[in-house]
């Protein structure tokens, strides 16, 4: 029996035309055999390592590194008067102002508002405070939170260099007096001695 005829014999022709058992192509297989490679790879790696393959944890590790990076200049800050007031006042600090600025944002304005006018939380921009009478009781609270003022701590979320820094944009707002929230606590000292902050 002639090999066209086998083929008709197990696959009869459609429409008059005759199928051929033709192997694929090398490349069709080369290209299946890498995609189920890659595809079970894949799957492996996301049960056994998911923080590899997580978008939000590679993320998260850019910005740690990043910030990392950014902290090595400054070193490990502590909530001094003087560390605080530094960034404060000084000019060539005004940049990590703004990255207190920028935890704030992100932290911070639900209960204060993004100018410090208060929304829950109290006013920063007056001369009012309730628990604060110094400046590092501003990082102290920032730290430690107030249970009784609805303040959550922030020592597990915020790294201490955050944690000054913040701290320190808190209390540069101070003196700016924008309407909003009425003066809660009781008027204290500059933070400044012979100034009027």
């Amino acid at each position: 029996m002639p090999d066209t005829d086998q083929r008709s014999a197990h696959r009869p022709p459609a429409h008059g035309i005759e199928e051929g058992d033709h192997p694929l192509p090398g490349w069709w297989s080369v290209a299946a055999l890498v995609s189920a490679v890659l595809a079970f790879g894949s799957l492996f790696l996301s049960v056994i390592r998911p923080d590899l393959t997580d978008p939000a944890a590679s993320y998260e590790r850019a910005v740690t590194a990043e910030l990392q990076a950014q902290f090595a200049e400054i070193g490990n800050l502590a909530p001094t008067a003087g560390t605080l007031g530094s960034f404060i006042t000084d000019p060539e600090k005004g940049r990590w102002l703004r990255v207190g600025e920028a935890i704030f944002t992100a932290n911070c304005v639900s209960c204060h508002g993004s100018d410090g006018a208060g929304v829950s939380g109290p006013n920063l921009t007056d001369d009012h405070y309730i628990r604060v009478r110094e400046l590092t009781d501003v990082a102290d609270t920032v730290i430690g939170g107030s249970i009784a003022a609805g303040m959550p701590a922030w020592k597990d979320q915020l790294s201490m260099n955050e944690i000054v820094l913040v701290s320190a944009y808190a209390a540069s707002l101070r003196g700016g007096f924008v309407d909003g929230k009425e003066p809660d606590g009781e008027p204290i000292a500059p933070w400044f001695p012979g100034s009027a902050d």
